[in-house]
């Protein structure tokens, strides 16, 4: 067997008070809240666009943000953001939550379908007006450990491996690739056969001229296409975790050629594909096994440590709150996530990765990592009462209104009450 040997001693290019790895919508959440809060903060990419899965990987859209009656659950940077894409993209926004939550009871749902690439932008600007060093096309490796402490990371870029320094990191890469490489304790997932791009045809466009909405120029074509509770999933089909450079080739070659002889059955002069994903569209690889693990069993329950409540973007009423201690591991003391790599169980897990629970988890790692730092204690040991109370300063709903918990909390998914249902996806 070849073996070979690498050796490179490193100087530290710079240090940060925050590193955040990562620039989906929680990295750019964490790192802009961390720079507005007066620490030096530093965020990877490892492409050249920010938002991850919400604009690279084409799931544009903010899901429900509401309790499925009128009221809303989810605030804070996710409010201010789906409100700023509909200002220079696409504006879904239904009538009822045009001028905020409704006045009266409504069980029209609160979301706002975006332009990825407009709101890339947006994303963009909001990172750079705060104060962020943005590092673009940079890929974090390795973190530099000394026994459980991250004293830094490695980055790989067109300047080479560099090592960045950092008092807290924050990875936000949705697959906990620098925590896993840290030596932190993770837990694998599973995707199922979906992929989907965007397209256009001669009558897509034809319905966007009689209806003057640019929006409806756009069509969907897939290569697998099983919903995202993975039913009827091909038995010849793996389970991707997406977790190695095989499995995720495997995933977008098995893809891409079913889309490709999809194509071959259609009119050439028709239709024309306009996006591909940029990135695989897995929504559950890896989350870290944190100091708690976030349960569907814990739907409507109080948390002393909760940093947000969120809303089920399913089904009507279903609260959670979401602890602290789902982002962190108290034995790692200045490493904390968040988004699609939070603890969560089954659909619990489901319920932290879209892009409303994702922002707001950001926000909270990036104040416990700030207040890490001035308390000069682990991100799990900072004082709750602050954290919050700085959390509820940025409009953050920390403990849902026990008005909104319904007289009955059976907790219904896929039309299955919950306790007949162990994991799942959506």
């Amino acid at each position: 067997m070849s073996i070979a040997t690498l050796g490179k001693k490193l100087t530290m290019k710079k240090k940060y008070d925050v590193v955040v790895c990562g620039g989906g919508v929680a990295g750019v959440a964490a790192a802009v809240t961390a720079a507005k809060e007066g620490f030096s903060t530093l965020l990877l990419e490892k492409s050249n666009i920010l938002g991850g899965l919400g604009t690279l990987g084409l799931i544009n859209l903010f899901v429900p943000m509401c309790n499925g009656r009128g009221k809303q659950i989810i605030f804070g940077l996710c409010e201010k953001w789906a409100r700023l894409s509909a200002k220079l993209g696409y504006d879904a926004i239904p009538e009822e939550w045009k001028n905020g939550e409704p006045k009266e009871y409504t069980e029209v749902r609160y979301i706002q379908r975006y332009s990825p690439y407009i709101f890339a932008l947006q994303l963009m600007d909001e990172v750079t007006s705060t104060g962020v060093d943005l590092l673009y096309d940079c890929i974090a490796c390795d973190p530099i450990m000394e026994d459980n402490i991250c004293k830094g990371v490695l980055t790989e870029s067109k300047s080479g491996t560099e090592y960045y320094g950092c008092k807290m990191l924050i990875d936000t890469t949705g697959d906990c690739d620098v925590l896993r490489r840290g030596g932190v304790p993770t837990v694998a997932g599973e995707n199922f056969f979906t992929y989907a791009g965007k397209m256009i045809s001669l009558s897509s466009c034809q319905k966007a001229i009689d209806t003057g909405d640019i929006r409806m120029a756009f069509t969907g074509i897939s290569g697998g296409n099983i919903n995202l509770w993975g039913d009827k999933q091909p038995d010849d089909v793996p389970k991707w975790s997406g977790l190695t450079v095989e499995e995720v080739t495997d995933y977008l070659v098995t893809n891409q050629k079913l889309m490709l002889s999809k194509l071959k059955e259609e009119n050439r002069k028709t239709r024309e594909i306009t996006h591909l994903p940029m990135m695989p569209q897995f929504r559950t690889t890896c989350h870290i096994k944190g100091d708690y693990s976030l349960k569907i069993a814990d739907a409507y329950k109080h948390f002393d440590d909760s940093v947000c409540a969120i809303n089920d973007f399913e089904h009507k009423d279903h609260l959670w709150e979401v602890p602290l201690r789902t982002l962190t591991r108290r034995d790692y003391p200045n490493m904390l996530t968040a988004g699609r790599s939070a603890d969560g169980t089954g659909h619990a897990w489901d319920m932290l990765r879209v892009i409303p629970p994702a922002i707001l988890t950001g926000q909270a790692a990036a104040h416990a990592a700030c207040l890490a730092i001035k308390e000069q204690t682990a991100a799990a040991d900072v004082t709750i009462g602050t954290l919050q109370n700085n959390l509820e300063k940025d409009d953050v709903m920390i403990h849902f209104p026990d008005e909104y918990v319904p007289e009955d909390k059976t907790v219904i998914l896929h039309g299955k009450n919950a306790t007949e249902i162990e994991g799942g996806h959506m």
